[in-house]
């Protein structure tokens, strides 16, 4: 019977560390590669499905995991209809994320000019008197008959509780929910949308402050305009792979994009314009939302008087590693005066908020 390739190769080894001492250990190497290749070929003989089996999942698992980010083409998106103004949820309502301006005009070293036009060519942007002229009558007078924002420094008439002069806070206040990449929307949080324009709308209980602060801005000669208020989740999602797409143009690759996009763009599910507390705000005489926008009469005032009416900058200079978001100055949110009072004059930002005075 004629021995097998494998058999010859066994019994040469062998005999050369017989016969030869010095080449023991060149024998010794020589059966063990020989037996491990031949147990890999008997394996793969034998059970051919269980290691193309194995395989398949490795190749699965490194693909899976290099492109684990979810990804569609902003210029193939799925688009719904507007829903109506209504009672509307976190698990079903159309929250977005970052807007057009907001987002993609925030790095304007990253875009072309054309790219820049077309930001702002895709965005309506509405003044305190746009805004006003489409409220009715009923909400007008909520408007004017809401009481002055107290002075900044003005002590409360009423004695303090021992929490206020702790100064904690309520968790479950939904002026204070916290949202950002660590703490996306919670599944069970609710609001009514209320219409600022035709096109625009937010948490119908923040219009009141927001009116109020735009109205005072403009008397000051601030000519504030709302860039971006509530996006529903098409929106979010088709502004951040718009972000990648102009990262992946500029040569970076799909990993490095994503990176960057959400630094500047808010992932979708988790971003505050998606429940209808956050503003972008620019001027007529400064369209883009970058940050020259601090520079201008409006972004100083906003600075200056945005905690009078319950609102905050939500993404200050250098807390980017707090925040996870980059400089915002045309960036605010509501999160009701008392609050916002602290935020501002401690010069935080609402995560330190929440790890010093929440409950």
């Amino acid at each position: 019977m004629h021995k097998k390739f494998h058999e010859k190769a066994r019994d040469f080894f062998i005999r050369m560390g017989k016969q030869h001492r010095i080449l023991l250990p060149v024998a010794v190497v020589g059966l063990a590669v020989t037996m491990m290749i031949t147990g890999i070929c008997s394996f793969i003989a034998g059970g051919a499905k269980r290691f193309a089996c194995a395989i398949f999942v490795l190749c699965f698992f490194f693909i899976g995991n290099s492109f684990a980010f979810p990804y569609f083409n902003f210029d193939n998106g799925f688009v719904e209809e507007a829903k109506e103004p209504g009672e509307v949820s976190a698990s079903d309502s159309d929250l977005t994320l970052a807007d057009a301006e907001g987002d993609e005009a925030r790095s304007l070293d990253h875009v072309t000019s054309s790219e820049a036009d077309e930001i702002v060519a895709d965005t309506d942007f509405y003044s305190v008197d746009d805004i006003l002229s489409e409220l009715d009558e009923a909400e007008l007078e909520a408007v004017w008959e809401a009481e002055d924002p107290e002075e900044p420094g003005k002590e409360p008439e009423t004695e303090k509780t021992d929490a206020e002069e702790l100064k904690l806070f309520d968790g479950t206040d939904w002026r204070l929910v916290l949202i950002n990449k660590q703490h996306p929307i919670p599944e069970n949080y609710e609001f009514t949308l209320g219409n600022l324009t035709n096109t625009m709308r937010c948490d119908e209980r923040i219009i009141q402050d927001l009116v109020l602060m735009m109205q005072a801005a403009k008397e000051d000669g601030a000519n504030l305009r709302i860039a971006s208020p509530y996006r529903n989740d098409d929106r979010q999602t088709y502004l951040f792979n718009k972000k990648i797409d102009s990262y992946m143009r500029s040569g970076y690759s799909y990993m490095e994009a994503y990176k960057l996009a959400s630094q500047a763009v808010t992932v979708p599910g988790a971003s505050e314009h998606q429940v209808g507390l956050a503003i972008d705000f620019n001027t007529d005489t400064h369209v883009y939302l970058d940050e020259a926008f601090e520079n201008t009469k409006e972004g100083k005032w906003l600075h200056d008087h945005c905690a009078d009416f319950g609102f905050i900058l939500r993404y200050p200079k250098h807390k980017e590693p707090v925040t996870g978001i980059e400089y915002e100055p045309w960036h605010f949110r509501y999160v009701g005066k008392e609050a916002a009072k602290i935020i501002m004059s401690e010069e935080i930002c609402l995560e330190e908020f929440w790890d010093k005075y929440i409950e």
